[in-house]
């Protein structure tokens, strides 16, 4: 048992491009491993030697353990240039294109960003061209504007010499590296999630951070996923599922990986199923919906794993994928996990629950008043973050008190050792697998209504997993001045909530605080009154 332990202790101790180099010698150089929508596949070798040569190119443009942002999409570009990024010791900010704005500036503010890489094909593709010039018309915290670098202007920098040095480098690719590494427990990614107030917070992941969570992933699988795998990822790398579990667990362990540059094409993800003979999709309640639904006959049926995450998995979607033949695994995790801390797997696949713990994962429950069974879960392991950067303290680490991250979910321990999910503490909604602050979304409501009281509520919705309504004091509140609002103040469309109850007086405590579950009941109220 100590054997292994140490075992496993040595394959987290090491940095992601040591990973890769790794899984390159046990696998095969010349195995086709990575492919997009677009680009045929790399091969091992050939994505070593594309990180050695962009690296050395984008070294030029900031310091030895400088954060770097990267602004692009799921392509072949995205994944070497996070491994690039590691291989000359740069940690990679991966940056959340679709928040709006005044998130991605303060996301960029908080970790200190210099230097963003982009692409100006994806700029325009994904009319990003406001949030371009946001970045490049802001400054650093030193007072110096911040550079925007273009892969494409770098590509044609890259001439015959480069490429053959590129070669060269690759067979003492572990020599180079360790001349820039920063080590296995200095940071390797960060990445970007809604503080209580609606700014974000950077999550700060050690290279043994994502190294051991992609280790434990596929420990915790046991056989159910293996190198004869193509897996199939359309979930954005800037969220820890879709870094983690979609890109680099199953890079690091010889499963080919397909990326999609986004998951809302419900009709054209399925055919690249078919088309791709994927046995492994990774994807949301939501989206999976959307793919059972838009799929032609057959498009799914190579399937054999479907893993969820980032949102509670319902019934309905079940009964769509019940004919398909593939597993369908929900899991559970958080960000400053790295992210995953649970999954189901097909011995012990129960709904209701997001399956046991992944090894090595400390887990406790705090009683939590007025909640009989379950508590408030916190976690410490090797995959829990080294902190938090937070938008009123750039660049200042903040470390979870002694390993330990408190969730702020409401979970309970089945006694077959399963997770179940009961609630989260905080409130946040999730819509789409995306994180939206309600207090946020009431600050924005309170500078457009200021006279007038308003409560935001989250309740269920079958497509979206929630949904936000707007109980308000303002009988003439509308949802136009809402979007107008939003869009004047850059934040996302989700934050716009979909129904608008107009209400005499919004509930209150004795202290003049919202009685938020009053004001949950008086809403069920009205809607049992419509019904």
């Amino acid at each position: 048992m100590a054997q292994a332990a140490q075992t496993e202790n040595a394959r987290y101790s090491r940095t992601l491009f040591e990973a890769l180099i790794d899984a390159a010698g046990e696998q095969g150089k010349k195995r086709p491993i990575l492919e997009d929508a677009e680009n045929p596949a790399l091969t091992y070798g050939r994505l070593i030697i594309g990180a050695l040569v962009l690296g050395k190119k984008l070294a030029k443009f900031s310091k030895p353990g400088e954060t770097v942002g990267l602004l692009l999409p799921n392509t072949n570009a995205m994944a070497v240039s996070v491994f690039a990024s590691n291989a000359f010791g740069r940690p990679a900010a991966l940056m959340n294109f679709t928040a709006g704005v005044r998130n991605i500036l303060s996301a960029a503010n908080t970790a200190e960003l210099k230097t963003i890489i982009t692409s100006r094909r994806f700029i325009q593709m994904a009319e990003l061209e406001a949030v371009r010039d946001a970045l490049a018309a802001s400054k650093t915290s030193d007072g110096q504007p911040r550079q925007i670098i273009y892969l494409e202007d770098v590509r044609k920098t890259v001439g015959t010499f480069d490429k053959l040095f590129g070669a060269l480098d690759a067979a003492r690719a572990k020599a180079i590296h360790r001349k820039h590494a920063l080590g296995p427990d200095r940071p390797a990614v960060v990445l970007f999630t809604s503080g209580t107030e609606g700014a974000p917070k950077a999550v700060v992941l050690s290279n043994r951070n994502v190294v051991a969570n992609s280790t434990q992933i596929f420990t915790h699988a046991d056989g159910m996923l293996g190198a004869d795998d193509v897996v199939l990822n359309p979930l954005p790398m800037f969220h820890s599922f879709g870094l983690t579990a979609g890109t680099i667990m199953p890079l690091l362990n010889g499963m080919r990986v397909i990326l999609y540059p986004t998951p809302l094409h419900y009709k054209e993800i399925p055919k690249m199923v078919r088309e791709r003979e994927a046995t492994v999709l990774f994807a949301t309640d939501t989206f999976l919906q959307g793919y059972a639904r838009s799929a032609g006959e057959g498009d799914l049926n190579s399937l054999r794993q479907v893993v969820a995450g980032a949102e509670q998995v319902k019934d309905r979607t079940r009964q769509l994928w019940a004919g398909t033949g593939a597993n369908l695994l929900e899991g559970y995790g958080a960000t400053e996990c790295a992210p995953v801390l649970s999954c189901n797997i097909p011995p012990t696949n129960t709904s209701g629950t997001v399956g046991p713990l992944l090894p090595d994962v400390e887990i406790r429950i705090d009683p939590v008043p007025g909640i009989e069974t379950g508590g408030r879960l916190s976690v410490r392991g090797p995959n829990v973050m080294m902190g938090y950067m937070l938008a009123d303290r750039p660049g200042v680490l903040v470390p979870p008190a002694d390993g330990w991250h408190d969730t702020g979910d409401i979970v309970e321990l089945t006694d077959a050792g399963l997770v179940a999910i009961k609630g989260r503490a905080k409130r946040f909604a999730k819509i789409g697998g995306e994180m939206v602050s309600l207090a946020a979304v009431e600050g924005l409501i309170a500078q457009i209504w200021p006279d007038h009281n308003h409560v935001v509520i989250a309740v269920a919705d079958d497509k979206k997993g929630e949904q936000l309504v707007l109980m308000s004091e303002n009988p003439a509140a509308d949802r136009q001045s809402l979007m107008t609002a939003a869009k004047t103040a850059g934040v996302p469309e989700l934050w716009v909530p979909r129904r608008i109850v107009a209400v005499e007086a919004i509930p209150l405590l004795g202290s003049g605080k919202t009685d938020f579950p009053a004001a949950a009941e008086m809403l069920a109220n009205v809607d049992r009154s419509a019904a």
